[in-house]
């Protein structure tokens, strides 16, 4: 009986143009398994990886997400999508609080949160709001959690908070854009057998070859599961 042969070739090529991104070629696949595996691989690096990211936030003065803040060019709503788009590495396995205090006319950038040796920002460049008078001051503070893909404020209705905390969507996949595409290879005689190739872009917390090997580990963890299912009656 003929064996459903393995890949044997693994490469990772950098995508022009573009930060944090690679493409990553795996061949040569069974017959049939390009799309199979590159199906597969997809779902798990958008939905599973684990990553850090802001779950809640809380502005001196601020009672809802619907304020405004004077001498803030922007509104809550508008922060909370900054502070949305941050990304972690982060040391500790519990939530971790991150604080900033700016005053005066200026741009507030995520370089001024207090250092914090459990938690880096990775885009510290990203601006925050914008101080539109020498009378402006903002403070705020951010709580930064471990968790897998993306999780709704709705989906997180039973978790408590401090008085004066804005609960965010959490998105902490870190993963941000998977797309695949599958091309035939000769193995021998045979023409028909796929070469997968998969381009992955991250947000620079995890390279994309390493998002690339959690990924296949996860669904390795779930496959040996149910390889070794014992089956009972029904209940």
């Amino acid at each position: 009986m003929e064996q459903i042969s393995l890949p044997t070739s693994f490469v990772a090529e950098s995508i022009a143009d573009k930060a944090h991104a690679a493409r990553i070629i795996v061949s040569p696949c069974y017959p049939e398994y390009g799309n199979t595996l590159g199906n597969a691989l997809r779902r798990v690096l958008l939905s599973s990886l684990s990553g850090a990211a802001a779950t809640a936030m809380k502005i001196k003065g601020v009672d809802h997400e619907f304020s405004t803040i004077p001498h803030v060019k922007e509104d809550v709503v508008e922060i909370i999508l900054h502070v949305k788009a941050l990304r972690f590495n982060m040391f500790s396995d519990e939530p971790v609080e991150l604080e900033l205090t700016k005053k005066g006319e200026g741009v507030v950038t995520a370089k001024d949160f207090k250092a914090n040796s459990q938690v880096e920002v990775v885009n510290s460049d990203a601006v925050i709001a914008t101080l539109t008078d020498k009378a402006a001051e903002l403070n705020m503070k951010i709580v930064v959690q471990k968790g897998r893909g993306y999780v709704t404020v709705e989906a997180r209705e039973h978790e408590k908070m401090d008085v004066g905390y804005i609960a965010i969507d959490a998105v902490y996949t870190p993963v941000r854009t998977v797309n695949f595409k599958t091309e035939h290879v000769r193995v021998g005689q045979m023409t028909n057998y796929d070469k997968l190739i998969l381009d992955i872009v991250t947000d620079g917390t995890v390279a994309p070859e390493e998002a690339f090997s959690q990924a296949a580990h996860i669904l390795v963890e779930q496959f040996q599961a149910l390889s070794q299912a014992q089956f009972g009656e029904a209940k």
